[in-house]
């Protein structure tokens, strides 16, 4: 008779502890509560930035070409040279164009003699004013016409603007190449003047004021990151990728660190504050990276479901645009249980 006793006070305690378990899994209170905790709802200012990416180049880059077309005689250069300012890097072949100068000059010499011998003969009465005149401008023609063969000769070769680097050749020897077509292109990075193309958006480039920190990263670089400032702005939108770009310049790397076409990702810090609100992620219900919905309560007896708009998420927090005006109190725990017009009860 011992046994069933037994058997029967084990199933009691196993059946009074099953209870007390499903007691404390239903938060749901007696009267139809559900246990929330609060926190209040303060918009803050917010330091803002923008992340974006881009490329590195140095603040001159120039594409050099020649005055003329022609032939080119020699590229004295190849890419990755360093070049000094003043250096020729390339010449066209000159047969053409000191015809050219030597047509001129012999055009000009013909015209100050035709000028010499009109006006003697109109001293002596011998032809009119008129031929004079014409003499006289027949030469000005000439010396202009020397002057611009001149000019297109001293132009026939490529110096380097800058101490620098060679970063591309468009060219080579041999080709013939039309006035301004891009033969080689060069910066001068010696100068260190190294600047981060980056592109934003037309609301990020509002936002974006000149002389604005910026944190650059760059994998290649042994401390990985570098500090920069906003240099430039574009005026206009690149029709090539549909952004506007900005230009971070940076602070004190050595040289022969940075090389031009690098990539590198970049944090800009905003000067202006952003007006919003900073609430946990576990606050966050259904949504997505533009909205989301969370619980609030204005008199801590009944919480009601809003959708919200997400600037951004930082780590663990969500910056919330709009959508929290008026509101009171932010329920964030509790709230898996709870739907719109549920009734609330705050515990600590």
């Amino acid at each position: 008779m011992k046994i069933p006793f037994l058997i029967l006070l084990i199933l009691f305690v196993l059946f009074i502890i099953g209870c007390n378990k499903s007691n404390n899994e239903n938060p749901i209170s007696d009267k139809g509560e559900i246990p929330v905790r609060v926190i209040c709802v303060e918009k803050e200012n917010l330091l803002r930035t923008v992340a974006t990416s881009g490329q590195f180049s140095s603040e001159d880059e120039t594409l050099l070409a020649f005055k003329t077309g022609g032939v080119i005689s020699r590229i004295f250069v190849k890419e990755g040279d360093k070049i000094r300012k003043g250096q020729i890097i390339a010449s066209l072949d000159l047969t053409e164009i000191n015809a050219n100068v030597s047509q001129a000059k012999a055009a000009y010499q013909k015209a100050e003699r035709d000028l010499a011998r009109v006006t003697n003969l109109y001293k002596d009465s011998v032809v009119t004013l008129e031929q004079v005149q014409n003499a006289s401008t027949f030469f000005d023609l000439a010396s202009k016409s020397l002057d611009i063969a001149n000019f297109n000769q001293a132009f026939s070769t490529i110096k380097a603007l800058n101490d620098g680097f060679v970063l591309r050749k468009y060219a080579s020897e041999g080709q013939v190449v039309s006035p301004g077509s891009p033969v080689l292109q060069t910066n001068g990075a010696i100068a260190n003047n190294w600047v981060l193309k980056v592109g934003v958006s037309d609301k990020e480039w509002s936002l974006i004021e000149l002389n604005d920190r910026a944190e650059i990263e760059v994998d290649a670089l042994p401390d990985n990151k570098v500090e920069a400032f906003v240099y430039k702005k574009s005026e206009s939108i690149d029709p090539n990728t549909g952004v506007f770009e900005v230009f971070l310049k940076i602070k004190g790397v050595n040289k022969g660190k940075i090389a031009s076409g690098l990539f590198g990702k970049a944090v800009i810090y905003l000067k202006s504050p952003l007006a919003a609100w900073s609430i946990p992620y576990d606050a966050i219900l259904d949504g997505d990276h533009r909205s989301g919905y969370i619980f609030v309560t204005n008199d801590l007896l009944v919480a009601n479901k809003i959708k919200v708009d997400i600037r951004n998420i930082v780590k663990d927090r969500v910056i919330v645009e709009s959508g929290l005006e008026g509101m009171k109190y932010l329920i964030v725990s509790g709230n898996a249980y709870l739907t719109d017009n549920s009734k609330i009860k705050v515990v600590k």
